[in-house]
Parts: C-alpha cells; structure tokens; sequence
C-alpha cells in the first residue's frame, strides 16, 4: 500500500502543498489534471527522482521518503518512451529484468511472457526506430514490469497516440492490472481515458489534490465548481442568492430541493433538460422560454445551446428529437427541468 502524507513541493512558481492519497494493492488510480499542476513532480517524489520539501511517503507503513529510487521497487514509464535505441526490443524488456537481478532463465520466460502479453512477440528483433508509438509504449511498459515493480507509475503513458492505438492500450492496460494485480498510478488530463481505467480517480488542479472518488461518483458529485468544469459537466451556474429552496441564477428563479444559504454554485446535467416546442403543463417552477444559440455533436446526441434571458443552459438529445423540434438558431422552445435534478455544490 501506497500513503502520502501531507506532501509539499516549490519547484518555481509551482507550490505544492499538503497532498495526501492512499493506494491499496492492486488498485488502479488515475491522477487526473490539466498540465502544470504538479502531477508528474507527484509521482518523481514518489518514485524518488524529487526530495519533497515536507511531508512523507510510505509502503506498507514504512516510511521510504529518503530511499533512493533502485530501493523503492517501482517503475516509471513516460509518454516519450525512452527505449534504448541501440537495442531491440527483446533486450530493451530484458534490461529490465536485467534491473531487477534475475537469473539468465528468468530473464528469458519474463521476456517471452511479457512480450505475448503486449502483442509484440513479433517485433522481438527489430530496433525502437522501426516501431510505430503504440509498438514502442507497449515495449517501455513491458520494460517497466519485466523489473516486477511494486507500484507502476504511468505519466501519461497515451498522450502522444493516435485514437485507436490509445483505446487497445488503455484495454490491455487494465488487463495487466487484472492478470498481474500490479498497482498502477496513472497520470492523465484526459477525464475519459480516467473514467475507462481507474477504480479511483483523484482530481488535482492548482497543485491541489482537490477530491478522490470512484468514477461514477466523481462525475455525479463533483466537490466544487472548479472541479466540475474541469470534467467538462456542462450547466456549472452560479448562485447569486438562496431563498428558502429557489436560487437566484443570472436573473432567473431556479428551484433546487437540495440548496441551502450555502450553496454557491448548482448543476444540472444536460440529459436532465426536456426541450418542446410548446409550454409544458407541469406547474413545476423550473420551466422558461428560451432560444437556440447555436449546437455540437456530442458522442451520438447533439448538445443544443440555449439562452433563457441571460441564463445559458445546455440539453442533450437524440437527432429524432433535433428534427422534430425543428431546432435552428432563434428557433423558440421551452425547457424544463425537476428540482430534485439539479446538484448543489
């Protein structure tokens, strides 16, 4: 098991300050921000790479914060691969277990496994300089876990491939975990490439481990507004004043079950918004004429802006809906929403 305590670090005009997280064997945590916040500087103090400047890190309850790196028994893979360009990819896997003082038997059956593994058994003989990004991020983490690392530390391992190179990996990523039951820390800024690998995900923004949850719950509650924006949730309004249940959101009374004095901020998911071309007869509070501003594909819904006076929401819907309701810019709607629908942050 993986803890950090309070764990600061100044490197320029990044200041680190008081993160904590915990991992348990076997898990797959995702550490998920935009660039420059801190996160690789993160996982080099874990590795060992970077002193921090307070704070502690520890394995199974022991303190390793001034263990070198070869003493820690992790691996590091970086987005940029750092094979050893004079050798093949059979030797660039065995080097690690080279690392790791196995015997000449050893070294061969972690290879050959490892290689089977990752689908690249055929590109044993070739050269780094002969592999496409994808063949040469699966021989780096190959590399890393022929050493048998307690912990594998992936600093945004997928970055740099291309769609569907990066959607097989992330499939035979979680597959090591499962098979191996090796602990991964993954770094990523993408929130999708989170929610499809973690068990956990920790959001961290302005060097700032700002909440930690499990996916679905990470995306459902996020801790504040900043958070939710990052995830891109759409609809993040702010409150202005809270009376009683009724929110006061950019000259428009929104009713919200779960506001108090408070909230600050509210949410709405954008499946939540029902769209008609003609008033709604529910009496409920939360229905207003609006505008099409404008619309985008998301995924195979389309996303429909929408402009209720000053107050800008957006709604999800199928292309059916899209071309019964006629949308076009200026087009006039209705949207409703129920109270118990919207989040409060």
């Amino acid at each position: 098991m993986l803890e950090l305590k309070l764990i600061s670090k100044r490197l320029g005009a990044m200041d680190m300050t008081g993160v904590s997280m915990r991992l348990e064997r076997g898990e797959y945590f995702a550490l998920l921000g935009p660039t420059g916040v801190g996160k690789t500087v993160l996982i080099e103090i874990i590795a060992g790479l970077i002193r921090p400047d307070a704070g502690g890190v520890f394995w199974d309850g022991v303190d390793i914060t001034s263990d070198p790196p070869e003493n820690r028994g992790f691996a590091v893979v970086y987005q940029d691969y750092a094979l050893f360009p004079h050798l093949s990819v059979e030797k660039n896997i065995a080097y690690g277990a080279k690392s790791a003082r196995a015997d000449t038997a050893e070294i061969s059956a972690r290879t050959a496994r490892l290689a089977d593994m990752l689908g690249i058994t055929e590109l044993l003989p070739r050269k780094p300089d002969t592999l496409s990004g994808g063949q040469q991020q699966r021989t780096a983490i190959a590399r890393a876990l022929a050493t048998e690392p307690k912990l594998l530390l992936l600093d945004e391992p997928l970055s740099a491939l291309d769609t569907n190179t990066r959607t097989r990996l992330r499939g035979e990523l979680k597959r090591i975990n499962a098979e191996l039951g090796t602990t991964i820390l993954h770094i990523t800024h993408e929130p999708e490439e989170a929610m499809a690998l973690a068990d956990r995900i920790g959001v961290m923004l302005d060097y700032r481990l700002r909440q930690i949850a499990e996916p679905e719950e990470l995306f459902r509650r996020p801790s504040d507004a900043e958070v939710a924006k990052f995830l891109g949730i759409r609809n993040v309004l702010t409150v202005s004043s809270v009376q009683d249940d009724i929110c006061e959101v950019s000259g428009q009374r929104i009713r919200a079950s779960a506001a108090t004095e408070s909230t600050r901020h509210i949410w709405i998911m954008p499946e939540e918004l029902l769209l008609s071309d003609q008033p709604f007869t529910s009496s409920a509070l939360n229905q207003f004429k609006c505008t099409v501003i404008d619309w985008d594909h998301s995924d195979a819904l389309l996303a429909v802006q929408l402009a209720c006076g000053d107050l800008r929401l957006v709604a999800l819907i199928t292309y059916t809906s899209f071309q019964q309701l006629k949308i076009e810019p200026d087009r006039e709607l209705y949207v409703t929403f129920k109270s118990s629908a919207i989040h409060c942050l």
